[in-house]
């Protein structure tokens, strides 16, 4: 977690919640602490026209959105669901691109990424690992103080993805737990070439900037 947050107590999180062909959630939430309030909601649902342009439009819309919104509300962590396991290897091999560009996103704008399983994110919200949509909804908006159900669920869904975090984060501070992003920080390594690479995380382009990478932690 960055100085600023430690210093103030506040922390900022955006949570989505991608999808394989329907829209793609995504939430702001912010906390002190003590409180958790919501700052933005809603879907990313793509046109049908624009869609009938090919899966490389879909993308790059979803990209785009993605990174307006980390422009506006400048998070400090990103939270995202992880891909269901039971999926069928179609929806999600779909699901992963959909991933891909918004850890994408990350990366380019230098935001943590923390990633949850589904069943974390409904254990941490509504207390069981198999509530349904309109039990999360309920929840959510009772642990926003929200004055309406979030519509559509799948916006429901990324502020609970949000919310996991910011409790997961809220449990690290009462017990003075070090930060797992500082944990998960990729070792740099110099080739004598003078290129760059990243040990026991893939290689990148020589040359490439470590800083800019997103860092992707799974809490499974």
């Amino acid at each position: 977690m960055n100085a600023s947050v430690e210093k103030t107590g506040r922390i900022r999180v955006l949570g989505i919640d991608p999808a394989s062909a329907g829209p793609t959630g995504f939430g702001v939430v912010e906390s002190d602490g003590k409180k958790c309030r919501m700052l933005h909601y809603g879907a990313m649902q793509v046109p049908a026209k624009r869609q009938k342009e090919g899966p490389g439009a879909v993308l790059q819309d979803i990209h785009v959105r993605v990174c307006k919104l980390i422009e506006e509300f400048s998070p400090d962590a990103m939270a995202v669901e992880n891909i269901f396991s039971a999926l069928n290897v179609r929806t999600a091999l779909r699901l992963a691109e959909v991933r891909g560009v918004i850890l994408l996103a990350a990366a380019q704008q230098n935001v943590v990424v923390y990633s949850y399983a589904p069943r974390e994110v409904k254990a941490s919200v509504a207390g069981h690992g198999h509530a349904d949509k309109r039990q999360m909804q309920v929840m959510v908006r009772a642990l926003l103080s929200l004055t309406e159900i979030p519509e559509p669920c799948d916006a429901a869904d990324a502020l609970a993805v949000a919310l996991c975090h910011l409790q997961a984060e809220q449990a690290r501070r009462r017990f003075n737990l070090p930060d797992s992003a500082a944990l998960a920080k990729p070792r740099v390594l110099n080739t004598a070439a003078g290129s760059t690479r990243i040990a026991a995380s893939g290689a990148i382009a020589p040359n490439a900037t470590p800083a800019r990478l997103a860092r992707i932690l799974s809490t499974r």
